[in-house]
């Protein structure tokens, strides 16, 4: 598809999946003049139990897409992150690292991510979000795709793309990687700012490490809430483990009593097994193309899954922009996102301890 001879607004796109890199993608097009329509396969759009932090790439791609202002005004800036022992003594009080070789800049804007992604929801038209839609199948045609959903229905496309996370069933066209279990789990929660024990009432993120269990306290300083984060050690590979809060505890019998007193107090933890996949050789065909943890699933250690899938919008719309043809565009974002997010695939393995005190790279390029 030639896009010197169809206009951009003329252009079908169709968005698998409405999470952050689904509707970041949209708003993305949307500021180039380029209409896409969101398939998700939830009754509602939502996401619950983390807060993140948005570091200054993807700050200025908010600005290009003028919702900077709301994301400022749900969020708040943090300049230090710390990691210490599980008894609080301090192992480093360092900035951000920085992610560019031509910005000086060292912070992270802390927000939920249910905030980030009402932010980026809000600038769509309601009707091209499209909710229980559960993509079954994609067909790649020689310059069309079409999108099959379980209910039925079926869209064609000049373009797809294929948000729809780790179990992308998009994916499968262009190789057959399996998500990569980490051998570790995640136990999340949001709590008030005032049942930290005065742990968490700046806005630093906070790292403790004992051995191979660590405790993030990440300030959510727009709703006074701290976003807990427990990651610890487990056999047990299942997606969703059940897990009792005793055995949570067991895992901190060494931490502070503060920390433990913070665990006590939580009435519900969302329970997740850590998975990632391995780096892809391709993402994309002719007229599809992978976005986020569909094409680069990864862990959580660098804290940068929502970021990548941030700037693979902006990549993407900049492509599209930029080239005379969709498979030129397509190849163009490949070139520009792969090698920038298989190096934090490769970083977000290592996870902090008191030997590996911080595993943050010096350097992103975009």
């Amino acid at each position: 598809m030639k896009l010197k001879n169809k206009g951009k607004s003329d252009l079908r796109v169709v968005i698998i999946g409405g999470g952050i890199g689904g509707t970041a993608a949209a708003v993305a097009l949307q500021n180039e003049g380029i209409h896409a329509e969101i398939y998700e396969q939830a009754s509602a759009i939502k996401e619950v139990g983390a807060g993140i932090g948005i570091r200054p790439p993807s700050i200025e791609l908010f600005k290009d897409w003028e919702i900077y202002k709301e994301i400022e005004n749900k969020s708040w800036q943090s300049d230090f992150m710390e990691i210490l022992t599980g008894n609080r003594d301090l192992l480093i009080k360092e900035e951000w690292p920085l992610l560019t070789e031509n910005s000086d800049e060292r912070w992270a804007r802390l927000i939920h991510r249910a905030d980030l992604i009402h932010t980026l929801i809000s600038q769509l038209p309601h009707e091209s979000v499209h909710l229980n839609h559960k993509c079954e199948q994609v067909i790649n045609y020689d310059d069309y795709a079409e999108a099959h959903f379980t209910n039925g229905i079926t869209i064609e496309a000049d373009l797809v793309i294929s948000a729809d996370g780790i179990h992308s069933k998009t994916r499968s066209m262009f190789c057959n990687v399996a998500p990569v279990y980490s051998g570790y789990h995640a136990y999340r929660a949001i709590i008030n700012e005032k049942d930290t024990f005065g742990l968490a009432s700046d806005n630093t993120l906070r790292i403790f490490v004992d051995g191979q269990v660590q405790v993030y306290l990440l300030p959510l300083q727009y709703r006074k809430q701290i976003s807990v984060d427990i990651t610890v050690p487990s056999k047990d590979p299942s997606w969703r483990p059940g897990i009792k809060k005793k055995d949570i505890l067991k895992h901190l019998r060494n931490f502070d009593p503060k920390i433990q007193q913070i665990v006590e107090s939580i009435e519900e933890f969302n329970c997740r097994a850590l998975y990632d996949i391995d780096p892809l050789e391709r993402w994309s065909s002719n007229c599809i193309t992978l976005i986020g943890d569909a094409a680069h699933a990864m862990l959580h250690n660098q804290g940068q899954g929502a970021n990548m899938a941030i700037q693979d919008a902006g990549a993407l719309a900049i492509a599209l922009r930029e080239a005379d043809s969709i498979p030129e565009a397509l190849r163009q974002y490949e070139l520009w996102r792969k090698p920038i997010t298989t190096r934090y695939q490769k970083l977000s393995r290592q996870f902090p301890s008191e030997q590996n005190e911080t595993a943050f790279p010096e350097k992103n390029y975009f």
